[in-house]
C-alpha cells in the first residue's frame, strides 16, 4: 500500500503522540510511590472497577492497563506509574522470613515510627481517622471491629495479607510497603492500637 505524504505524516504524528504518552511508564521516569497509587485508585479508578482486586490480573496485565487507562482516565505519567505501583505491590506475597514475626528479633528498618509507618504506608488505604477511605477496608474506631482481635492474629493480617469478608479487595502483605521487617509491623500496631482503639 502506497501512503501519501499527507496521511504518512499523520501516521507518523500519532505514532509520536502515543509514544510520549507511554513512554513516561519506561525505567527512565520516577519510580512510583504505592500510598499515591493507593490514593488514585481509590479517587479514580475505582469509580468505574468498583476497587477491583489488584490480583485479578497479573503485573504484566496492570502494565497494558495502565497504558489504556492512562488515557481514558486521564492520569499523568506520575499518577499512572504510582498506581502501577499500587497493583503491582499489591499482587507480591509476603516474605516467608517477615512472615515469622513472633519469632524475629528483628526491632525494624530503624527508619521509621508507628506513626510515620502509618501515614507513608497505611493511610492510603485506612485514612487519618481509621474509619477507612475504600470500601470494605475495617473501621478501627469500632470497638466490636478489627482491633478487638489480638495482636498475634493481626499481626499475621498485617504481614501476611487480608482479605476482609465482603470485601471487594485484599490488604496488600504488608500493606504492600515490601520493605517492613517485623518490629516495624509490630511498632505500627501498637500505633494503631494506641490512636484508634478504645
Amino acid at each position: 500500500m502506497n501512503l501519501s505524504l499527507c496521511s504518512k505524516a499523520g501516521l507518523a504524528a500519532t505514532i509520536l503522540t502515543l509514544s510520549s504518552l507511554l513512554l513516561p511508564l519506561s525505567g527512565t521516569a520516577a519510580e512510583g510511590d504505592f500510598s499515591a497509587g493507593a490514593m488514585v485508585w481509590s479517587e479514580n479508578c475505582g469509580r468505574c472497577h468498583n476497587i477491583r482486586d489488584p490480583l485479578d490480573l497479573r503485573d504484566d496485565d496492570w502494565k497494558t492497563a495502565i497504558f489504556h487507562m492512562r488515557l481514558r482516565a486521564g492520569l499523568t505519567g506520575q499518577e499512572a506509574r504510582d498506581v502501577l505501583a499500587f497493583l503491582v505491590a499489591s499482587n507480591k506475597p509476603a516474605r516467608k522470613s517477615i512472615i515469622a514475626a513472633k519469632a524475629s528479633t528483628s526491632s525494624g528498618s530503624g527508619k521509621l515510627d508507628g506513626q510515620a509507618i502509618y501515614n507513608k504506608t497505611c493511610i492510603a488505604c485506612h485514612g487519618g481517622n481509621g474509619k477507612g477511605l475504600l470500601p470494605g477496608v475495617p473501621d478501627f474506631t469500632d470497638p466490636k471491629g478489627r482491633l478487638s482481635q489480638n495482636d498475634e492474629v493481626l499481626i499475621k493480617h498485617i504481614t501476611e495479607g487480608f482479605q476482609t469478608p465482603g470485601s471487594p479487595m485484599a490488604m496488600p502483605a504488608k500493606g504492600g510497603n515490601a520493605d517492613l521487617m517485623a518490629g516495624d509491623v509490630r511498632a505500627v500496631l501498637a500505633y494503631i492500637r494506641k490512636q484508634f482503639g478504645n
